[in-house]
């Protein structure tokens, strides 16, 4: 049995994000697949997956067969019930029932938030305002994660793990901070708590790792790129040039093939040396928050 996840490019996919943390988050074995948007690549993607249309699109290959799922709910779903012990979903009835009405809402509303404040990990915007439909789709959300967190106990909105629901709410999570909209110290509490989790640390640290840009997602604003961000503060770490014979390891931290000349770095004192620039990047933008790395260091 295997996974293949098909995602879109990590700093605008909003909807990749929330496949991604629904597999990765849990622990569950994937391979991941990069498809850029408005590429042509995208495009037999879509064709090749029919009637899928876009991303994430979950394949699953077992026994000779393969399925494809797509939406994030019922990859959600499918998950849950192919890995009932991985925690996708929180154990108490209450609990469990919040979460998937959430999740649902997450789905299926929300319109206004989701068009213009679009996902974009790459900026902080200055002067941004919100129209009534954005700054009510804002509202909604801060209430209901101030119900949840009240109601299971939080730190996470169905209690005290991050479940599906946080996965379903991450994107929002960045547009919030991206973009500016207020928070009261429960919902600014909540964001915090998503920008330290460990595997949305790595999807941030991938795609800052990404050169692509995409400037049909950049609004007309003065923008602090992404600094600001309530993000963990990452180790010191900056690429570097130097001989292979200057790393402490041979092989990748994460695949195990040897390490390129064009692809070290030093953290937190130390020449690291990686398979590829892309591996050094991730790296570079968090390096805490790749335990293979860490057991290295």
């Amino acid at each position: 049995m295997s996974y293949t996840l098909f995602i879109g490019d990590r700093s605008y996919s909003s909807w990749s994000m929330r496949g991604w943390l629904l597999l990765e988050a849990f622990g569950i074995e994937f391979t991941t697949k990069l498809v850029p948007m408005y590429s042509d690549a995208f495009t037999q993607m879509q064709a090749d997956h029919h009637p899928a249309r876009t991303v994430p699109s979950l394949r699953i290959d077992e026994g000779g067969e393969t399925a494809m799922v797509w939406e994030s709910l019922a990859i959600a779903e499918t998950l849950a019930g192919r890995h009932p012990d991985a925690g996708l979903w929180p154990q108490g009835l209450a609990a469990r029932a919040g979460a998937r009405s959430l999740a649902g809402e997450m789905h299926a509303s929300f319109r206004a938030l989701r068009d213009r404040p679009s996902m974009n990990l790459r900026r902080r915007y200055q002067g941004f305002e919100p129209t009534e439909a954005e700054a009510a789709d804002a509202a909604r959300v801060r209430e209901l994660w101030a119900w949840a967190l009240d109601q299971f106990g939080g730190p996470y909105l169905g209690g005290a793990e991050f479940t599906a629901v946080d996965a379903m709410y991450a994107p929002v999570v960045t547009r919030f901070v991206t973009y500016g909209f207020p928070l009261d110290a429960i919902a600014q509490a909540y964001v915090e708590t998503i920008y330290a989790h460990e595997s949305f640390r790595r999807w941030h640290a991938m795609a800052d790792a990404d050169p692509r840009v995409l400037e049909r997602y950049d609004l007309d604003l003065p923008s602090a790129g992404n600094t600001g961000a309530p993000r963990v503060a990452p180790l010191p770490a900056t690429p570097c040039e130097g001989d292979v014979a200057d790393a402490i390891n041979a092989e990748c931290p994460y695949s195990g093939k040897p390490v390129r000349e064009d692809s070290l770095a030093t953290i937190d004192g130390k020449v690291v040396g990686f398979c590829n620039t892309f591996c050094r990047d991730k790296s570079v933008a968090d390096a805490a928050a790749w335990p293979k790395l860490m057991a290295l260091l």
